[in-house]
C-alpha cells in the first residue's frame, strides 16, 4: 500500500502503507523508547494522536495477547522509519502489520522520521493525517488543517463504561519470570511470583488507565475498585475506601472541568489520594492551578526527575503534552520533583493533606522502574492516615 502523512504546516510525507487500509486524524508526536511498541499502541493516553516511533526499526519481537495496556489500541495512526519483515518471539501471537489491521489502524514506514522528529521539535506538536488509502495530497492536507486536538475530551471514549473489581482471583497481577523455551510446544507457563493479601481497599479513577497500574497496585497490597471517570465523589465513598487513585489518560486537561471538581470535592476529606500523568493534572486544577501546552511533549522512558528533597534523579517513563504551572499553585502546594531537562512541574505534595502525585509514569510498561517504591509509598500513607 502506499501512504501518506500531511501535517497541518503543509509538510506531507509518503511511504508505505501497513496494518489497516484505513484513514486517520490526530496529533502528530514522538515517543524515544527503543521497544514497548505493543504497550504504547495500547496505552489511552495516546487517544487522538499519531506516535512517530524514533527508534528505527520497530517491529521484530511481534505483539502478544499478554503484554497489553488496555482493552484495544487507541494511538489513531503509528509511524516508523522500518516495519521488521519477520515477527521473531516465541511469545508473539500476531505480527505488528496483522495487529494493527485488525484493529484498523493504518501505520506508515519508510519515512525519515528523524526529520519528522526534528520538525516537531523545532515547530512544536502538529496535528496531522494519516491514510493507507489513496488520498489525494489536497484532501489529506485539508483533513490535517480541520483537525482540532486541544480542549477535546478523549476521556470519556477510553474509559472504561462500568465499575468493576480488579483481580477478584489473583491470576492477573502476579510479578512473573519468562520461562525459557517455546510455551506453545512445551506447555510451560510463566512463573507468577506470589501476591501479598489484599488488605487495603481503594478505588481507582480511569481516566485511561494502564493494566500495569492495577498490577501494580494489587502487588502492593491493595485490592482496587475501578471507576468510570464519570463517577461522582459520592460514587467513590460508597465503598469506604481507605485511598483514592487517580490514572493517567488523554488529551487536554483543562477539558475536564466535571472530574476536577469531583476531585476536589474527595481532597476535602481527608482520605488519601495518588495520582499520576493526568491524574496530577487534575489535582493541580483542583488545588486551584492552571494547565498549560507544553512544545512537543516528553514521551519516552528516559526522561530525568530530580526529588528535590532527597536530590535523588529518577529515570522515567513518560507520555504527556500538558504541564502544571507553578506559578499558578497555592503555597499549600510543594512542587517536590522537576524534570531535569526543562525543569517543568513533576510531583507535588499537598503540605497538610494526605495528597502526592507525579507526572510520570511509576508502573512503567514500557520503561525503568525506578519510580515503582511510590505505590509503597502510597500504601504507607494510608497506613499512617489509619
Amino acid at each position: 500500500m502506499k501512504a501518506i502523512l500531511a501535517l497541518e504546516d503543509g509538510t506531507v510525507f509518503y511511504g508505505r502503507g501497513f496494518g489497516a487500509r484505513a484513514s486517520a486524524c490526530g496529533e502528530v508526536c514522538f515517543n524515544t523508547s527503543m521497544t514497548g511498541y505493543q504497550e504504547i499502541l495500547t496505552d489511552p493516553s495516546y487517544k487522538g494522536q499519531i506516535v512517530t516511533m524514533t527508534y528505527p526499526l520497530i517491529g521484530n519481537y511481534g505483539v502478544n495477547a499478554l503484554d497489553v495496556e488496555s482493552w484495544r489500541p487507541h494511538a489513531a495512526g503509528f509511524v516508523i522509519r522500518e516495519l521488521s519483515p519477520v515477527a521473531s518471539n516465541w511469545r508473539a501471537d500476531f505480527s505488528l502489520a496483522g495487529y494493527l489491521e485488525k484493529n484498523g489502524i493504518p501505520g506508515i514506514e519508510g519515512i525519515d522520521t528523524r526529520a519528522l522528529t526534528k520538525k516537531l521539535r523545532v515547530r512544536g506538536a502538529l496535528n496531522g493525517f494519516i491514510s493507507t488509502d489513496d488520498v489525494p495530497e489536497a484532501e489529506a492536507l485539508r483533513r490535517a488543517r480541520e483537525f482540532v486536538f486541544a480542549g477535546v475530551d478523549y476521556v470519556r471514549e477510553v474509559t472504561h463504561k462500568k465499575a468493576f473489581h480488579w483481580d477478584d482471583k489473583n491470576g492477573q497481577s502476579g510479578a512473573f519470570d519468562l520461562v525459557r523455551g517455546n510455551e506453545k510446544k512445551t506447555g510451560a507457563q510463566n512463573n507468577h511470583k506470589p501476591l501479598p493479601p489484599a488488605d487495603i481497599p481503594i478505588v481507582a479513577f480511569d481516566y485511561g488507565m494502564k493494566y500495569n497500574i492495577l498490577r501494580r497496585l494489587r502487588q502492593h497490597g491493595f485490592s482496587t475498585q475501578v471507576l468510570p471517570a464519570t463517577a461522582s465523589a459520592q460514587d467513590a465513598l460508597r465503598h469506604k475506601p481507605a485511598g483514592i487513585f487517580l490514572s493517567n489518560g488523554p488529551g487536554d486537561p483543562a477539558a475536564l472541568d466535571y472530574i476536577v471538581r469531583e476531585v476536589k470535592s474527595l481532597a476535602d476529606t481527608g482520605i488519601p489520594i495518588f495520582g499520576i500523568c493526568l491524574g496530577h493534572q487534575i489535582l493541580g486544577q483542583a488545588f486551584g492551578g492552571r494547565t498549560f501546552k507544553l512544545k512537543f511533549g516528553h514521551r519516552g522512558g528516559n526522561q530525568p526527575v530530580k526529588d528535590l528533597e532527597s536530590g535523588r534523579v529518577e529515570i522515567t517513563s513518560q507520555n504527556h503534552g500538558f504541564a502544571v504551572d507553578p506559578q499558578s499553585l497555592p503555597k499549600e502546594i510543594s512542587v517536590d520533583r522537576i524534570n531535569l531537562n526543562d525543569q517543568t512541574v513533576e510531583g507535588m505534595r499537598h503540605k497538610t493533606r494526605p495528597i502526592f502525585c507525579v507526572q510520570y509514569h511509576p508502573e512503567a510498561s514500557p520503561g525503568p522502574h525506578d519510580s515503582t517504591p511510590l505505590f509503597a509509598e502510597f500504601r504507607s500513607l494510608i497506613e499512617k492516615k489509619s
